[in-house]
């Protein structure tokens, strides 16, 4: 008898060998070895491939600094060994040393003080959000049906901001992931900011730092829902709010459009981790953490530990230990340096990265679960609750992604690969009738995406003053492309075009993701490991834990007790205050070429440098431990249902939906409007690019001109879709029925008119485009264009239906 099976994704491995020699032939064997070989090869590959980007990247960038150190230190013994110096000069400079940094240490020390205290105080005032701006609540989720900690904020504009009722408003959600609400608003030049300077309403999803008893994803999902329902019924002129998530506030954002597709204008995210499972092979160590750490038991642990509530001190402390050397060193030794300047900001920033919020337990479970674990939300298999999943496909709003190479916390995969694991391919995207609209950034870090920063205000300058011309383009997949074109700082203005993109252009396609088949390993393991957990540990821990126990529990993480050793809390701080004001006023500063100073600044770099190569080794000790554990071919199979591949759609099972089958019904009919946006989405087509100062003169005659105007958004939206699955999927008689649709003359010749006013002047079209114009005439049995046509053909029109 044999035990051993053909090999496949369906065969245990463990079992694959073959105990009677009559069960299978030579050749059998030999596949089956060879397959196995091969899985095994696969381990050593994902293996060896993380060890050699680490250590790469280790003696680069190690090397580089090392060299930087050497050159430093060679210049230091130059400065002290020259003729002019001496041991008396040496003895004069080590005073002012010893002086200036005895000084430094009383008011760096007070520093400290001062972060303690206004954490305790922060805390005592429930953590309210740190935005710069006032405000009003206009909704408190405490007081809706289903409660919830989440508010609405009305952003009241700054003196000199005037915003208009009738402009379109701007709804930001701020991450809960262990800081509180605010960072969105944090600077004058960020989201806020940016919005309100265009004349828009701003408003602002905030929180309590307690969650409501019961609380779950859910409600505050529907909570999400009311406050944007609540700011249309606020702005009835406006068009549909714009939604912005920012980091875990984008897949927020993601939930609200995909369970309440009615309701929301575009959706903006911002290094949003839609699609946990990706990221590349050497960095990005973060997304290993569920099948080092435990998966879902390590939340279900520390919530039973806080008596049901998950303290997110944990989450911040995850982010500090990504790079210690910074959060644990440099950032304080850089106030340090800069004492006498850098207090106020320093403390502005800490009072947001102190202020650590809590959560339920389903509420942590189900984001380990569904998404950091799970991988649900992209796939379309997300339980918002029991009965009710969530299919991004049902998001009918255009999505603007913004990711960054820089961003250590969501790499750019994490912010993308959702597209394609959403939709079968790009042709998908057009059938439901989305906009999708990325932008990648080269070097920008995760907080700076949405923080203060002179390139993240250019990206929020140029998406605010676009949204209004996105939901002009075609269904299909886009990226945003920036370009520095003429000035100087505040004056420099930009060129932005929208290229049209196939799911396969997006960066890191080419890559694979081999690597990404291991997770499946991690998600089933994670599932057994918390139902063992619920059923044999949980029992004991939630008996030995009270409510006075959990806050105690909470007083003593390692992040609070640090603030509260340095606060006034400590009598050893009290002397702090008037040492440090008798300091300020005794301050002298030493010169920045002081040897000392140079030799400290060296030191400084040297003990940081040691700290980074910890955490590169530990990066790749990580990550190789990962994929030895998981990539192996008996893990492979434990997982083997688990994993990110999904049935793809046949191009004939496609047009077979009833959304293609219906727009093709209607090739032959409609007006005026129907025709002249068939025909501008064939000049799409043509060119593949669309320039914004294209798009903006489709957008105002889309919008702002009759018979157009007087569509709603959603008739407009809805005949744009249809119009662009019939280009799609019957492209030529789609051109050969447009005389159908346009029967007088007038009619063709306006119609031709408004379509060559779109692209611009015919010497800057591009052959296909003007070929394609050219031929519209022809079809209408117009003369060829030879005219330039610069001004609205539709404007006279318009002014006169007014």
């Amino acid at each position: 008898m044999a035990f051993g099976l053909p090999h496949g994704d369906n065969v245990n491995p463990f079992f694959s060998v073959v105990t009677d020699g009559n069960a299978w032939t030579a050749r059998q064997r030999a596949v089956a070895l060879t397959a196995q070989l091969s899985e095994w090869s696969a381990v050593g590959e994902l293996t060896s491939k993380a060890a050699g980007r680490h250590f790469n990247n280790i003696s680069a960038t190690h090397g580089e600094r090392l060299r930087g150190t050497f050159n430093a230190l060679t210049g230091l013994v130059a400065e002290i060994t020259k003729p002019k110096s001496s041991p008396f000069s040496l003895l004069g400079d080590a005073r002012a040393y010893a002086t200036d940094r005895a000084q430094r240490a009383i008011l760096m020390a007070d520093v400290l003080r001062e972060r303690g205290d206004n954490f305790f105080a922060h805390e005592a005032a429930g953590c309210p959000p740190v935005l710069i701006y006032d405000y009003e609540v206009v909704v408190d989720g405490r007081k809706l049906e289903r409660p919830c900690n989440y508010m609405l904020l009305k952003i009241t504009p700054p003196e000199g901001v005037e915003v208009f009722a009738w402009k379109r408003p701007y709804v930001i959600i701020d991450p809960r992931a262990g800081h509180g609400a605010g960072i969105g608003g944090f600077k004058a030049d960020s989201q806020v900011g940016v919005a309100l300077k265009g004349g828009h309403p701003v408003y602002f999803t905030a929180f309590w730092r307690e969650p409501e008893p019961g609380q779950t994803l859910a409600d505050v999902a529907r909570a999400e829902a009311v406050f944007v329902r609540h700011v249309q019924a606020e702005h009835p002129d406006a068009p549909k709010p714009v939604v912005i998530g920012n980091c875990q506030g984008g897949w927020a954002t993601l939930v609200l459009g995909a369970s309440h597709p009615d309701i929301t204008g575009p959706l903006v995210l911002n290094g949003a981790p839609v699609e946990t499972w990706s990221g590349d092979v050497g960095s990005n160590p973060m997304r290993y953490n569920a099948g080092l750490l435990g998966g879902q038991v390590q939340p279900m642990f520390w919530a039973d530990y806080g008596d049901g509530v998950f303290d997110g001190a944990w989450l911040v402390l995850n982010f500090e230990m990504l790079n210690p050397g910074r959060t644990w060193f440099r950032k304080y030794y850089d106030v340090f340096e800069r004492v006498d300047t850098e207090r106020g900001r320093f403390l502005e920033f800490e009072k947001w990265w102190s202020g650590f919020f809590l959560l339920n337990e389903p509420e942590i479970v189900w984001i380990v679960r569904e998404l950091f674990v799970g991988n649900k939300l992209a796939r379309n298999e997300a339980r918002l609750e029991h009965g009710r999943v969530l299919d991004i496909k049902q998001i009918r709003s255009p999505i603007i992604v913004f990711a960054s190479h820089g961003d250590n916390i969501t790499p750019v995969k994490q912010a993308l690969n959702w597209i394609m694991d959403t939709y079968a391919d790009e042709t998908e995207i057009k059938i439901r009738g989305q906009r999708i609209v990325y932008m990648v950034h080269e070097s920008i870090g995760h907080l700076g995406i949405f923080v203060s920063s002179s390139i993240a205000k250019r990206e929020h300058q140029e998406v605010a003053s676009t949204l209004k011309t996105i939901e002009a383009l075609a269904p299909g997949l886009y990226e945003m492309v920036i370009e520095d074109v003429a000035g100087e700082g505040h004056s420099k203005h930009f060129t932005v075009s929208f290229a049209e993109r196939r799911i396969s252009d997006l960066p890191g396609y080419g890559d694979g993701r081999q690597d990404e088949l291991p997770f499946g390993a991690v998600e089933r393991s994670s599932e057994l490991q918390g139902e063992l957990y619920d059923i044999f540990v949980r029992p004991f821990v939630q008996a030995s834990v009270t409510r006075a126990s959990a806050e105690l529990g909470r007083q003593f993480h390692p992040l609070r007790l640090q603030r509260a050793l340095f606060s006034s809390r400590n009598p050893q701080c009290s002397v702090l205050p008037a040492a440090a004001e008798a300091t300020a006023r005794a301050r002298a500063a030493v010169a920045e070429d002081n040897p000392f100073v140079l030799a400290e600044k060296l030191l400084a770099d040297a003990f940081e440098q040691s700290f980074d190569i910890v955490r590169d080794l530990r990066d790749a000790w990580y990550e190789m431990t990962f994929y030895s554990i998981y990539a192996t071919p008996q893990m492979r199979w434990f997982g083997r249902n688990f994993n990110f591949e999904r049935t793809r759609k046949s191009k004939e099972e496609l047009v077979a939906l009833p959304e293609v089958q219906s727009a093709l019904l209607h090739v032959a009919s409609g007006g005026f409007v129907e025709a002249v946006i068939r025909m501008l989405i064939l000049l799409a087509e043509a060119r593949g690019t669309v320039r914004r100062d294209r798009l903006e003169r489709s957008a105002r005659v889309l919008t702002k001109d009759e018979p157009f105007r007087s569509l709603r958004t959603e008739q407009r939206a809805q005949i744009i879709h249809e119009q662009s699955l019939i280009v799609e999927y019957a492209g030529a008689a789609a051109l050969e029925t447009l005389p159908l649709l346009l029967r007088t003359p007038e009619e063709r010749r306006r119609a031709a008119e408004v379509v060559q006013y779109v692209p611009g002047v015919l010497s800057d079209m591009e052959p296909r485009t003007l070929a394609m114009l050219q031929r519209f005439r022809q079809l209408l049995d117009l003369p060829p264009a030879t005219m330039d046509v610069l001004d609205d053909p539709l404007s006279a029109l318009t002014q006169a239906a007014q």
